[in-house]
């Protein structure tokens, strides 16, 4: 109870970028990781080929649909524990974290037996053409072993983040990357697999990372309990989750959508225009992730001051977010910006047609990075406060409502550019909706927070 009481008190009343650093630092390390893993292993399956390297542009539109079940149940639960812990409700917090964890490995199993018995009808689904198919499946398959565990994985990883505990957060995710990153080159190369053996290099470290996560649960180092005791059927419990999850469904449902959109039109332009597309997504992601990574360890404090009615903390808690952010992002599109061709050409350096579409893309995506924080503080605030049909909306926006009809229309104006064009300018799009949004919130936390002081003045 004293520990439970000590991260209360962190939460409430640490200062604000001093607890946002604190909590946002494991998170972005976390991501950058995790990214960082992606980029070795689409580096490394590139060394295969540019079909292998488009064969992993496909893959990831599985891993993404994979990510977005995870993280509705995972940011869902973690949102609602957030405002549950500001509350000091410890108990319905362990049943909605114990009924999260046995419904995203149930649904684990069914999303991966499904995948398997349908492989080849859902790589076509996803965007793979007769020539790249055969190194689609064979790495889609392992995945597909893992999806139980990757589910139950993010679930637990938004656990700890829900209640503060980033750093062990950290610890579980990253040394699930990192043995990603030590296996690659020993089942590609070393054991000859190919990138069958990329597959199993990530199933492997999913399940070492998820174990890890696990542990910290079982040996108590949480204020989290997950048991059967714990686990219920009550409807009332999963609907609060799962519709608070739904903007991340929505965001990762969406992305997963754009992903394979962007496949699709893509192939029109050849294997080099996938591969391409696929490496620029890897890289960008990287800088993304970090972004996400920040609004992570901002939503459990706007949650924990949301449900203790501090409201002030949360306004301090976006100019905060806002501030550093649109810096940190600017400063890395600059970098991006200024070695985009040596970026490229590592991955693909025989391929010139890969290079300039890729390299192309790059620069645009480079020129929208500072709009983007505004979207991420939009959907982590209003998610973390239980407004989820809006916190939904606005996570539609991005790579739904505005880069679905742009990647359908741009590239039939525009050909090959307009393929370029239509994230950056989805990008800038959304920004322009999230400023009024999140301008017109604040200011009703600041009018809320007059009142609520007026009336405890006697």
């Amino acid at each position: 109870m004293e520990k439970d009481n000590r991260q209360y008190q962190k939460m409430t009343e640490t200062p604000i970028p001093k607890l946002i650093t604190s909590l946002a630092v494991p998170t972005m390390l976390t991501m950058l990781v995790t990214s960082v893993y992606n980029v070795i292993d689409t580096y490394f399956v590139s060394k295969l080929g540019t079909r292998a390297s488009a064969a992993v542009g496909i893959v990831f539109s599985l891993m993404a649909l994979i990510q977005a079940l995870g993280f509705t149940a995972g940011m869902g639960a973690g949102s609602v524990i957030s405002r549950l812990l500001g509350k000091k409700d410890e108990t319905k917090a362990q049943k909605i974290a114990s009924c999260a964890f046995v419904s995203s490995a149930a649904l684990g199993i069914l999303l991966g037996a499904a995948g398997i018995l349908f492989l080849e009808k859902l790589m076509r689904f996803l965007g793979a053409a007769e020539n790249v198919l055969p190194y689609a499946a064979e790495y889609a398959r392992y995945i597909l072993y893992a999806a139980p565990v990757m589910m139950v994985s993010f679930v637990l990883n938004n656990l700890l983040r829900a209640e503060g505990k980033t750093k062990l957060s950290l610890i579980g995710i990253g040394c699930g990357s990192l043995l990603n990153i030590a296996l690659d080159p020993l089942f590609i190369f070393a054991f000859d697999w190919g990138i069958r053996g990329a597959a199993i290099a990530t199933a492997v470290s999913q399940c070492a990372g998820c174990a890890i996560l696990f542990l910290f649960f079982l040996r108590k180092n949480t204020i989290i309990r997950i048991s059967i005791k714990n686990f219920s059927l009550d409807f009332s419990l999963y609907k609060e989750f799962i519709g608070n999850g739904m903007p991340s469904m929505f965001r990762q449902g969406l992305s997963a959508a754009a992903s394979i959109t962007l496949n699709h039109t893509a192939a029109y332009y050849g294997d080099a225009a996938v591969a391409a597309m696929s490496i620029v997504g890897k890289i960008f992601l990287m800088v993304y992730c970090v972004l996400i990574g920040f609004g992570q360890g901002y939503q459990p404090v706007v949650g924990y001051n949301y449900g203790a009615g501090n409201y002030d903390r949360i306004r301090k808690s976006y100019r905060f977010f806002m501030i550093a952010g649109t810096v940190g992002m600017t400063l890395a599109g600059a970098a991006l910006f200024f070695f985009s061709d040596d970026l490229i050409r590592q991955f693909v350096p025989n391929d010139k047609k890969v290079t300039e579409t890729g390299v192309q893309a790059l620069l645009m995506q480079c020129a929208a990075m500072p709009l983007l924080p505004i979207g991420i503080a939009c959907n982590m605030t209003f998610q973390a406060v239980g407004k989820s049909v809006k916190a939904a909306l606005l996570a539609s926006c991005r790579q739904g409502i505005f880069f679905l009809p742009l990647i359908f229309s741009l590239p039939h104006l525009f050909g090959v550019s307009g393929l370029q064009a239509a994230q950056p300018a989805a990008d800038a799009l959304t920004f322009l909706v999230c400023v009024p949004v999140m301008h017109k919130f604040m200011a009703s936390l600041k009018r809320r927070n007059k009142t609520d002081k007026s009336a405890s003045t006697p």
